[in-house]
């Protein structure tokens, strides 16, 4: 299983750090770069497009993947693959259509999020494609959470849930490495939770895309050289709605308990913190939710004195608090269950509580979004 980890990560992270070099440079040639301007505060043309390596990165190793596994099961698996990769062969194969209809649906949000990169193209069109994108994962490819409901409700939560977490993650690419990094920690989270369910597809996908964002992060981590902008934030929060809605959480033949359904919540429950209190901060001001501001969490704690990458790393700190203890949810009882989801409700109440306290000190964020 190391070796496995080792693997799925190391691959991507080398691959995304050469890819991210060569669009960087493609970046700046074509003048493919963000201005500061308005909310953004960077101080010189920052090069986009990260978002390109990302995706390459996270799928050419799960398409070349997915082609051998097909084709080692119409063959003869060789010697030196792995006992546990051989036993779940079948399974990985068998996967090829879900995996073709998740990488359509990212394309499709990576297209979308190149053009409004390109010229920023308002958030009802790339809101209505999240949709679209959305139903077409919760209906025809049959990826749903909470399937015990009907299907009608069953469909209404997996689309509300992929769009919700999708514009988490776009809103959150407003600081170097914040998007970034806090994907790596909720899907390393989300990674131990599925293998602990002897799953084997939902931790590989995980561990790919953690590999991509690591070898990006070489470069986006404060001082950013290079953004993912929304090529790439979209497509993270997506690969991220659909990995948790793939992760089994509550089995009883597993023994997994029903509180295990608020792991997804609980593990995201930073980003969402940041994603519903900006938009209660822009509603209240009169303000479209969707308009580009400096009202996030991360902005926040810079007014309060932090340092950019001070504020990035507390939120990295924050999404490892809460999340870290859900990987029990499933495990517990109802009373151990009631204890962890107090915990995460007062990590969030204590972080809403101090950066909303004292007075305010004028700072700077490295601004992405």
């Amino acid at each position: 299983m190391t070796l496995i980890v080792f693997l799925s990560i190391l691959g991507p992270l080398l691959l995304s750090v050469m890819l991210t070099i060569i669009v960087k440079t493609w970046s700046v040639r074509r003048g493919f770069v963000d201005h500061p301007s308005g909310h953004k505060r960077h101080e010189k043309p920052v090069a986009l497009g990260g978002g390109i390596a990302i995706m390459l990165s996270i799928f050419t190793p799960i398409v070349l993947g997915m082609g051998i596994a097909w084709w080692f099961q119409r063959t003869s698996p060789p010697a030196w693959l792995p006992d546990m990769l051989r036993t779940h062969l079948d399974g990985i194969a068998s996967k090829l259509i879900t995996i073709a209809s998740i990488t359509l649906g990212a394309l499709v949000l990576h297209v979308v999020g190149i053009l409004d990169d390109r010229r920023a193209m308002g958030p009802w069109p790339k809101l209505f494609a999240q949709t679209a994108v959305a139903i077409f994962i919760a209906g025809p490819v049959g990826i749903r959470a909470c399937e015990a409901l009907s299907p009608i409700l069953s469909v209404t939560l997996t689309v509300f849930w992929i769009v919700l977490i999708t514009n988490a993650f776009n809103f959150l690419d407003n600081m170097d490495g914040l998007s970034a990094g806090v994907a790596v920690v909720a899907l390393s989270i989300f990674s131990i939770a599925a293998i602990q369910t002897g799953q084997i597809f939902v931790p590989v996908m995980a561990w790919v895309t953690i590999g991509a964002l690591l070898g990006f992060l070489v470069y986006n981590f404060s001082p950013a050289s290079i953004y993912m902008g929304d090529s790439g934030s979209l497509v993270v929060g997506y690969l991220l709605s659909v990995l948790t809605i793939l992760t089994t959480f509550y089995d009883p033949r597993q023994g997994l308990q029903p509180f295990g359904v608020f792991v997804p919540i609980v593990v995201l429950a930073v980003p969402l913190y940041d994603v519903i209190s900006v938009v209660i901060h822009r509603l209240r001001a009169g303000d479209s939710p969707f308009r580009g501001d400096q009202r996030h969490f991360s902005h926040r704690l810079v007014k309060r004195g932090m340092s950019p990458r001070v504020a990035v790393l507390t939120i990295y700190l924050a999404t490892a608090a809460t999340g870290l203890p859900a990987i029990m949810l499933s495990k517990v009882t109802w009373r151990g269950a009631v204890l962890l989801l107090a915990e995460c409700a007062s990590i969030v109440a204590m972080i809403a509580i101090l950066e909303h306290t004292g007075g305010p000190t004028q700072g700077d964020g490295q601004v992405e979004e």
